[in-house]
């Protein structure tokens, strides 16, 4: 006789490999870090193998495990289709999400893809833009969702987290030796005036490199080593990397990710989203300290 697989079972075996660990699975999918432990183990029980190599630090694939990972991925998206397909749409419309670009990884895509799943006829709108044009935007009802990058917290937001801001530049490069200090930042970016502050306060000598508002641009010039920026930790682009100054360089502020939410207006589509954004920061807690309600 044919046996069923476990549907819910495999979709926490395939969040736990794409989150990384148990914790961060759990925290994703709103459940208890047991719960997800009692899932894989009786995904493994089931089919007689060992799926997940539990034997270093961090969880890895076994052989199996990666076999599996590969249909389990396709059956939950037909399994996806299938119910948006057949049953009834009834929340249309659009949500408005703004982040800061620099946030945007790698905790957003996770959540436009989730939230699809979720709410099949609702389009997202993601604006990108700095923290300031994003707050004039909420205010004036142009957003549902922001993300922001303060110092502080405003009145009706809540702070998701808060996170180093730290001194990043090219792989190896050496642009953090050179006095004057050259800095890119875009002209509206909120970090630029409070890092120029800490130099002075330092005694570094510094210099824009860029006068821009692309991030392009910025990124250009730091990956090719003419200049350093600072990004919060966990943020970084795998082409900027981290600089080990060794105290070369003043130590930076942390800063708060904060989530602003509008009253909902078209049923729960604002509120749900807002609750994965949530989930997915509390997910992350060996990144950054999470502030708890």
């Amino acid at each position: 006789m044919p046996r069923n697989l476990d549907l819910t079972a495999l979709r926490s075996f395939v969040t736990v490999a794409e989150a990384g660990g148990v914790t961060r699975a759990a925290g994703v999918m709103n459940l208890t870090q047991s719960a997800v432990s009692m899932q894989l183990k009786r995904l493994e029980e089931m089919l007689g193998l060992t799926l997940l190599d539990r034997s270093a630090r961090t969880i890895g694939l076994t052989p199996a495990g990666e076999q599996l990972l590969s249909y389990a991925r396709r059956m939950l998206s037909v399994n996806d289709e299938i119910f948006s397909r057949m049953t009834a749409q009834q929340f249309e419309g659009e949500v408005t999400l703004g982040v800061p670009h620099d946030i945007i990884y790698p905790v957003i895509p996770t959540i436009l893809q989730r939230f699809a799943a979720e709410y099949p006829r609702v389009r997202v709108q993601l604006v990108s833009s700095f923290t300031r044009t994003l707050k004039d935007q909420f205010r004036r009802g142009e957003a549902d969702i922001i993300l922001t990058t303060e110092d502080d917290c405003d009145s009706g937001g809540r702070t998701l987290a808060t996170v180093p801001l730290v001194w990043v530049g090219a792989p190896g490069g050496q642009a953090w030796r050179q006095r004057p200090l050259r800095l890119a930042y875009e002209e509206r970016c909120i970090f630029r005036q409070g890092v120029q502050r800490r130099l002075d306060e330092a005694g570094i000598p510094w210099e824009m490199a860029v006068e821009t508002n692309s991030s392009r641009t910025i990124e250009a010039t730091v990956s090719a080593d003419l200049a350093v920026h600072s990004m919060l930790a966990g943020t970084e682009p795998r082409h900027f990397e981290q600089i080990a100054h060794g105290g070369a360089l003043p130590d930076l502020r942390h800063v708060n990710i904060n989530m602003y939410v509008s009253d909902p207006r078209d049923g729960p589509m604002v509120p749900d989203m807002a609750a994965m954004i949530l989930s997915a920061y509390q997910a992350r807690q060996p990144v950054a300290h999470l502030v708890r309600a």
